[in-house]
């Protein structure tokens, strides 16, 4: 990579954390750690972007065709992206945008904005010590970002806090919901800065993986919630949108609080790695607890009328899961056709398409990755169970199910839980009278063999959107796991495509 600096300053500084006004629970604690790395932050408190303080780089990207293609672009630093930090280390973020590629000069002054959280696991995620945009992705091969800057986009790559972030008081700053509220303060900074950051703010589009495909699927359904709006002033957000354009999201973990209900239903009779079945009676009694919240969706799909729990597999398997195995199979020579079809002799192949039943199709996926409860765990070691942290108590329980298996049927959940999760789930803000700032062009993509999560929360996400009338995009990639992208120059088409740019 080539470098040239041109910095006059901090591209949008922030301020010493001023007094933050009078909250409860966990917005209260995130302010008392608002001093931590404030050093960093200029005393004026400006969140006005300085586009004249960049970096000049050069890097070569590769394309999905393998041709290499060497982009110019400046590389800015925002120090943070709010006035109020809690941790700039965290609350900050990075902007590339392309001025030359293979030579030929790019005007990016009105071009699509990629918003790419790296966001895994609901963990922190910094860019405050990246010295360049991220160009290569998971496996190796050239990342979202890079291929973004080479068709000419802006690209933001934002940090946000996590779930493991503590203080010297031992006080838990990065649990729900500071991922999401850090993620809309972001969006605030670039729109605050509309003329000033290059690029179009109105065709934001947001993309994650994972957790980060959560959180950019949350980021899309909740954009101008007003119930966000204490945790925005608590940090000093911009006071303005945080409504984004379009939303990418790889197989989004999300829905938690029915997350162990779903996962039963999927993969309740799929083994272990270890070949052993999980305790029966729990299984049993989280997937027909699953049947009660699946009818209160009240979700149906073209074809199937409403949808329910008798009715869901079939749903999943014509509209997502046969259609992948085809799209992969067709792909495939006739001999290699054949001999995965030898392979695996449950999968029918006649006129061009793969049909096979569901319960086929989870014997083909195999083994499930997680035990139960998968996310609410009894023992309270999982990663959502830190999530829902709060001061100094590192975990604590999100579903009746899980708190009164091991606190008796009398339990309650703490009186803050309730709106946490709906803070972090993207479903109720699609639900009913579904929010009006919503975005409304939708890439969702996961693998048929992920058993991260169940493939009910991409498909009731998809489901739900296509009915509200929304541009939705879903694929499944046939027997791909955790975390694929088949298709990445599809997607930087696709943004090409419905922001008309």
């Amino acid at each position: 990579m080539k470098r040239r600096t041109m910095v006059k300053g901090l591209a949008g500084a922030a301020a010493v954390p001023a007094a933050v006004g009078a909250m409860s629970g966990q917005a209260q604690a995130a302010a008392k750690g608002s001093s931590k790395g404030s050093s960093q932050a200029a005393a004026d408190g400006s969140l006005v972007f300085d586009p004249a303080a960049y970096t000049e780089l050069t890097v070569d990207i590769k394309d999905t065709e393998g041709v290499t293609h060497q982009v110019g672009y400046r590389f800015y630093k925002v120090a943070s992206y709010v006035a109020n930090p809690v941790d700039v280390l965290y609350q900050s973020l990075n902007v590339s945008v392309p001025v030359t590629i293979d030579g030929t000069a790019v005007d990016a002054r009105n071009a699509p904005i990629l918003l790419a959280n790296s966001v895994g696991g609901y963990m922190p995620s910094s860019v405050a010590n990246k010295t360049g945009v991220t160009a290569t992705g998971m496996g190796g091969g050239t990342s979202r970002q890079g291929l973004a800057l080479a068709a000419g986009y802006v690209v933001v790559e934002p940090g946000a806090r996590g779930r493991t972030l503590v203080d010297a008081a031992g006080v838990y700053y990065g649990t729900a919901p500071a991922a999401i509220v850090d993620l809309k303060a972001a969006v605030r900074y670039l729109k605050f800065n509309k003329g000033r950051v290059p690029g179009d703010v109105r065709r934001i589009v947001s993309s994650g993986v994972s957790a980060g495909g959560a959180l950019s699927s949350l980021l899309g359904a909740s954009g101008d919630s007003p119930l966000y709006e204490p945790y925005l002033k608590a940090i000093g957000a911009a006071d303005t949108s945080d409504a984004i354009f379009a939303t990418g999201a790889w197989c989004p973990i999300t829905d938690l609080e029915h997350a162990d209900m779903a996962y039963e239903w999927c993969w309740g009779s799929n083994p272990l790695g270890s070949g052993a079945l999980v305790d029966r009676t729990i299984s049993k009694e989280l997937s027909t607890a699953y049947g009660d919240y699946f009818a209160s969706l009240k979700l149906s799909a073209r074809g199937f009328g409403r949808l329910s729990t008798r009715n869901l597999d079939d749903y999943l398997l014509k509209t997502f899961m046969e259609p992948s195995a085809t799209k992969y199979l067709a792909a495939l020579s006739d001999p290699a056709r054949e001999t995965y079809l030898a392979a695996h002799p449950s999968i029918t192949w006649k006129n061009g398409r793969a049909t096979f039943t569901w319960a086929d199709f989870l014997t083909h996926v195999g083994a499930r990755k997680k035990n139960a409860p998968s996310f609410d765990a009894f023992d309270l070691s999982t990663p959502e169970n830190n999530l829902y942290g709060t001061g100094t108590t590192r975990a604590r329980h999100f579903t009746l199910y899980s708190l009164r298996h091991e606190s008796g049927d009398s339990a309650r959940l703490d009186e803050d839980i309730p709106a946490k999760l709906h803070l972090m789930n993207p479903m109720p803000h699609l639900l009913g009278k579904a929010n009006p700032g919503r975005s409304r062009h939708w890439w969702i993509r996961l693998g048929t063999r992920d058993t991260d999560t169940s493939h009910t929360v991409a498909g009731n996400l998809s489901a739900r959107l296509t009915a509200l009338g929304d541009d939705v995009d879903t694929s499944y990639y046939w027997d791909a796991g955790h975390g694929a992208d088949q298709d990445p120059a599809d997607f930087i088409k696709w943004i090409a495509a419905v922001s008309g740019k």
